[in-house]
């Protein structure tokens, strides 16, 4: 039986506000949030990278990353530096990487409860499956990772 179109954008949806719910749940407990976990996770994988960037890899407006990152400086979790131009780069300090280490172990119970059921050759189909909608769908809808 073929499954409609939004028949399967509804279980997207559900499984990622799933997901959402349950990781922010679990990183509350850890100290932190969903936002400045995200946040602390972009600036670990592209360090030096400008404001403008990290807020795409984060899906967030400039303006609300600047505003996140500001406080993830006063809470000793990043520091800045000035790139080139205007641009500011971001670092993780050590009280920055040791959160995002607890964020990764809160969030890996989230992500095994749901993915845990699949093994591991339907995981990779589903891992292409969905990347293959996002690199094939909408011009200017693409999102990076």
């Amino acid at each position: 039986m073929p499954v409609s179109l939004e028949d399967l954008g509804r279980a997207v949806k559900q499984l990622q506000y799933r997901h959402q719910r349950g990781m922010d749940q679990r990183l509350r407990q850890a100290g932190t949030s969903l936002a400045q976990w995200d946040a602390l996770r972009a600036i670990s994988r592209r360090p030096s990278s400008s404001a403008h960037a990290l807020a795409e890899l984060t899906f967030q407006t400039d303006q609300s990353f600047g505003a996140l990152a500001s406080r993830l400086v006063r809470a000793g979790l990043v520091e800045r530096k000035p790139g080139r131009g205007r641009a500011i780069w971001h670092r993780l300090t050590p009280k920055g990487q040791s959160v995002l280490k607890k964020g990764y172990e809160a969030i890996g119970t989230v992500l095994e409860a749901s993915f845990g059921p699949l093994n591991s050759r339907q995981r990779a189909e589903l891992y292409r499956l969905v990347k293959r909608a996002l690199e094939d769908g909408e011009p200017g809808q693409r999102v990076g990772f």
